[in-house]
């Protein structure tokens, strides 16, 4: 049923226990009609309320509750601790509401401004998981969706746990599925191909988060805050968040980073497959990639632009954009 099928029930509920109210006391409701009405407009006013706190999570209003009990608390101490007797019995009903709604609004903003750490220096915390879910929980950004090797991990076993796609995550994806501009579609609808290939894949759960976050604006911001939340790993291709990422002790996967340290390496003496793409830059070279991208130069190799051939990797240069190997014909 639809929240707004729930929201019309109640109406009726409230419609027909103010007609059930004028009948039964028929001093306080003298006609039926006008019960019917009373109870349709609390229903009505419930309904409203309702909508106004659309975005108000059951942790906004756990901290809202104890916000407003300890300002309660504070302001009750103040009350009996005798500061106040030589007011009269006039005034102090004016300074008893003021101390209550001053400290219960303080209250309220601090404990909306605390963090799950702040409470547990108050509260014991103690969390409660169930035995037979993994405890690793992987949270996954747009980018890694969209980059799509994070499906070769998983099935290969590299990395075990639940994967965690936000709803917010999934929303974007589908704005940029529907973008006006193309490569933001093309991009959008690899992204949701790569997060429907996970779903049907056996060897790892995933699971749609329904948390909004409605503290933060960003979506970089809802993940950290997300991540920190349900202590999950966070998966990102994203430089900045990542390093933001790490400045909150949030644990964090890249998986170019992975890619990096999975190369394999190329050491002078190797003999190689290399196909040659283009010349070179000096005369009479040719120039080929590894299956990593590694540009690799071949001399003498100019006049072989198309054809396949066996090079033994001679030496090999650090440059800012990588490393470029420089390379020899094995049979000329």
């Amino acid at each position: 049923m639809s929240i707004w099928g729930i929201r019309i029930f109640f109406l009726v509920l409230c419609a027909l226990g103010g007609y059930a109210v004028s009948q039964v006391r028929p001093e306080m409701i003298g006609d039926g009609s006008l019960g019917v009405i009373i109870g349709f407009g609390f229903g009505g006013l419930m309904v409203a309320i309702d909508e106004m706190l659309r975005g108000f999570s059951l942790r906004t209003f756990s901290s809202v509750t104890f916000g407003l009990l300890l300002g309660s608390i504070i302001a009750m101490l103040l009350d009996r601790s005798g500061l106040f007797q030589w007011a009269d019995e006039r005034e102090m009903w004016l300074i008893r509401l003021a101390m209550f709604l001053g400290f219960g609004y303080i209250g309220i903003l601090l404990a909306l401004r605390s963090n799950k750490e702040d409470f547990s220096l108050i509260i014991p915390y103690v969390r409660f998981t169930r035995q037979n879910q993994p405890e690793d929980l992987l949270l996954l950004d747009t980018s890694v969706i969209i980059d799509g090797r994070i499906l070769a991990v998983l099935e290969l076993g590299l990395i075990d746990g639940v994967v965690v796609v936000p709803r917010f995550v999934l929303r974007e994806l589908q704005q940029l599925a529907d973008s006006a501009d193309r490569s933001k579609r093309e991009r959008g609808r690899r992204g949701l191909e790569m997060l429907n290939q996970l779903q049907r894949s056996e060897n790892t759960p995933v699971k749609i988060h329904e948390a909004e976050v409605p503290e933060e604006t960003e979506t970089d911001a809802k993940l950290i805050r997300l991540a920190r939340a349900l202590n999950a790993k966070l998966f990102t291709n994203d430089y900045n968040l990542a390093r933001v990422a790490e400045l909150q002790s949030v644990r964090l996967v890249s998986i170019t980073e992975l890619a990096k340290a999975l190369k394999g390496t190329v050491l002078p003496g190797d003999v190689v497959e290399l196909k040659i793409v283009r010349e070179g830059r000096e005369k009479g070279q040719g120039a080929g990639y590894l299956q990593d991208g590694t540009l690799v130069v071949v001399n003498d190799a100019m006049r072989l632009v198309g054809q396949t051939v066996t090079v033994e990797v001679a030496n090999q240069v650090q440059t800012g954009a990588g490393v470029i190997y420089f390379a020899e014909l094995k049979n000329p």
